[in-house]
């Protein structure tokens, strides 16, 4: 359902040539989601009617500015019942876009922030790697990788946080006794 939904606001972004505005609005809105625990609870609750849950997301999303074709479609699916499903729509959404576009999208996680220049050398990697894709590069900083950094792109996933080989050291010894 999620897909349908995905490809449906991806295909009216596209006619009302409105692409890369849509996603900067749900991309802002994801953004509320992930900080606000109250909206993610309104937008996966049951216990919130349509009506209930068209009111309250409409004084969010005008506060935030989402507007346009991005707002038109977020009230539509509260009213449809289907805000449950939001972050799947976006993120399907996202890959329509990327695929559209040309990138890759990288999920990158750190155990501290990385600078400029080494961000621009992952970038360089990835793009490398990618057969020279533009790349989507998604940083998330976890201290509990003690170190390195793991990497996602597509299906492709490679680890090397210091977490990762330690656990394996661990592992070797206990089968080592």
């Amino acid at each position: 359902m999620a897909g349908r939904y995905a490809r449906a606001l991806f295909e009216l972004a596209l006619d009302n040539k409105a692409v890369d505005a849509v996603r900067a609005d749900l991309d802002r809105f994801d953004a509320m989601l992930a900080d606000s625990p109250d909206l993610l609870r309104l937008v996966r609750s049951p216990a919130f009617g349509a009506e209930e849950q068209t009111r309250a997301l409409t004084a969010v999303i005008d506060k935030a500015g989402i507007g346009g074709l991005a707002r038109n479609f977020l009230l539509l699916i509260a009213k449809n019942r289907r805000l449950f499903a939001v972050q799947d729509i976006i993120r399907g959404f996202r890959t329509l876009v990327a695929n559209w576009k040309g990138e890759v999208r990288a999920e990158v996680t750190v155990a501290e922030p990385l600078s400029e220049s080494h961000l621009d050398a992952l970038k360089a990697a990835l793009k490398s790697v990618t057969s020279g894709k533009t790349i989507d590069l998604n940083v998330k900083v976890d201290p509990a990788i003690i170190g390195g950094l793991t990497v996602k792109v597509g299906s492709r996933m490679v680890d090397s946080s210091l977490r990762t080989k330690l656990n394996a050291i661990k592992f070797a010894m206990k089968e080592a006794r």
